[in-house]
């Protein structure tokens, strides 16, 4: 007993585990640095409560940080979708 896919090269699987890698990691990025973004201005907004303003400060650049690798990675998700090759 064979398999479809051994038999004849209908799937190419080592395109296909690349896909799933790369998508993988794609993922898993873009959600670290959303989750960095709301992190960062979580914490920005209860150190500008208190008193700490070397921190808030800190906790700021992160959520923009965090923000700007998240809208990044979307623009270029974009851009690799509308691209003709």
């Amino acid at each position: 007993m064979t398999l479809l896919a051994a038999s004849s090269p209908v799937v190419d699987w080592s395109n296909l585990g690349q896909v799933v890698l790369y998508s993988l990691a794609a993922g898993v990025g873009v959600a670290l640095c959303f989750s960095l973004a709301i992190v960062g201005a979580t914490r920005f907004a209860e150190a500008r409560r208190g008193t700490a303003g070397g921190p808030a400060a800190l906790y700021a650049l992160l959520a923009v940080a965090g923000l700007a690798a998240t809208v990044g990675a979307v623009v270029v998700g974009i851009i690799v979708m509308a691209s003709k090759s």
